[in-house]
Parts: structure tokens; C-alpha cells; sequence
């Protein structure tokens, strides 16, 4: 040992008060700072749980922890909030390059990409509806929407209506979807739920009452009561989506065969099929 080393005094043991000081710990974790991206994820969030007629500015508010004011330095109003959730819905959407020989294949593809978008959020058919796709971030879609349309021969003015009427059968589609479920989830529960039924037992209820109608009455009803309502969505969908792109097919200068689903619609397809 040295004589510094003999000179350093030994340290001191801790005092009895510092022995039984619990160790200060943060009680709760630091707040992320606010942004436009979360204001929308909390958006969704009070969409899911109360729908769009329960969701405003407070809720979402009260879901970041945050005073409303302090949404309003990242979204001007409510309905600026809702272009911004319809936006987001697109992320990562992209169209294929058009081919004029699978337009009717990416034109359904398109469609089911579509529905299912706006399935994975409650309410937000509602939300398409009230929204025009002509922000700078959306209108590249309607741009690739329309190159389909033109590439694969359709004259001007029906390519124009194309792309709304098809986005129109979408939105009507969905909301009737949701419409109808949260009705089944409400005789279900007695109060309003996200829960959603199983749609065969609602489409055999309908189907066992058509077939029980009056035959004078209701000949048609009866013999078609096993095939209006069927148990499948997605089935409904695709046979409803089928008979638009016959339509627009039948405007081409001529036939194309290609994308057919003769099975399901029972013919070969073409303008008179």
C-alpha cells in the first residue's frame, strides 16, 4: 500500500435513511409525441369501437390522452381527419400495368381489393361515399383506374363512368354488408356490437320464407327463393361485380372472351350472353 492509497479515506457506507430510499423509477412510460399519423390510428380506433356516428374530435382526443385542441395542429376539422383515414386506407394499393387481354381479371381483382379495404374498418363505405379520390395521393389510382378501362378498347365516355360505377357498386355493396350485420349483431345482443352473426343463418331465414310464399301470388319469388338470397358474400359480390364488366364488355368494337366464370353465371360470356 502506498502512502497515497493510506491517505484516500475508505468510502462511507450508505446511511440507514439511503438504504430504505426506494429507487426512483418513472411511473409512466414518456407520452410519444403527437403527429398526424396518430391522431388517424386513434381515429380507426374509435371508428372500430363506436362507429362513424360516434366518432368525433373529442373521442379521438380522449383516445391519445390529449386535449382537442392540441388535434388541430395536425388536422384542420373532422372532415379533413376522415379524408385522411380514406387515404390511408390506400397505402401500398397499386393497379398492374394494363393489359388489354386481362383487363376483365384485374378490373375483379381491383374490386375485391377494394371491398376489402373498406371491410377492414367500420363504417368507412360511409366514409367513401362522402369522398371524392381526387387528393394528389389518390388521384394516381384513378389515373391507372382509367388506363385499364381505355387499353382494353372501351370507348371515352364509357371508361369515364366506368371507374364510378364500379367504385359505386363497392361502396353500396360494403355498406349494405355492415348495414345488415350490425342489424343481426343488435337482435343478437339486444344493444349495438360489433359482433358479427354468421350471414348463412339470416340468408336461410329469408330463403325458407320466400319458398313459403303464396305460389298464385308469388310464383317467381318461390322458384327463384333458393338462389336470390345465397349464403356467401363473396359470392354475391363476384356474381353482382360479373354482370357490370359483361355490361362494359359489350361496348368493345369487338368480342372478348378471355375471364369468363361460365359456372357461375351458367354461359358463355360476350355482349348478348
Amino acid at each position: 500500500m502506498t502512502d497515497a492509497d493510506a491517505a484516500t479515506p475508505a468510502p462511507l457506507p450508505p446511511s440507514p435513511w439511503e438504504r430504505e430510499r426506494p429507487t426512483r423509477e418513472r411511473t409512466a412510460p414518456a407520452r410519444a409525441p403527437l403527429s398526424r399519423e396518430r391522431v388517424v390510428e386513434a381515429a380507426f380506433t374509435v371508428l372500430d369501437r363506436q362507429g362513424l356516428d360516434g366518432l368525433s374530435m373529442r373521442q379521438v382526443a380522449a383516445e391519445l390522452g390529449v386535449t382537442v385542441s392540441a388535434l388541430y395542429a395536425h388536422v384542420s376539422s373532422k372532415d379533413d381527419l376522415l379524408e385522411l383515414m380514406y387515404t390511408r386506407l390506400f397505402d401500398g394499393f397499386e393497379l398492374p400495368e394494363p393489359d388489354p387481354e386481362r383487363w376483365r381479371e384485374q378490373l375483379r381483382d381491383f374490386a375485391r381489393s377494394v371491398r376489402r379495404r373498406l371491410l377492414s374498418h367500420r363504417d368507412m363505405a360511409r366514409i367513401s361515399m362522402a369522398h371524392v379520390p381526387f387528393t394528389a395521393e389518390l388521384l394516381p389510382h384513378v389515373e391507372s383506374l382509367l388506363a385499364v378501362f381505355r387499353t382494353a378498347g372501351l370507348p371515352d365516355r364509357i371508361s369515364a363512368e366506368a371507374g364510378d360505377l364500379i367504385s359505386t357498386y363497392i361502396d353500396g355493396f360494403v355498406l349494405e354488408e355492415g348495414m345488415w350485420q350490425d342489424r343481426a349483431a343488435q337482435q343478437h345482443t339486444g344493444a349495438s356490437s360489433l359482433a358479427r352473426p354468421d350471414w348463412r343463418e339470416m340468408a336461410d331465414e329469408m330463403q325458407n320464407y320466400f319458398a313459403s310464399l303464396p305460389p298464385d301470388d308469388f310464383p317467381h319469388l318461390r322458384a327463384l327463393s333458393g338462389l336470390m338470397v345465397t349464403d356467401s358474400s363473396d359470392e354475391r359480390f363476384d356474381i353482382g361485380l360479373e354482370i357490370i364488366l359483361r355490361g362494359l364488355a359489350s361496348y368493345l368494337p369487338e368480342t372478348r372472351a378471355e375471364g369468363g366464370h361460365p359456372s357461375e353465371t351458367g354461359g358463355e360470356e360476350g355482349p348478348d350472353a
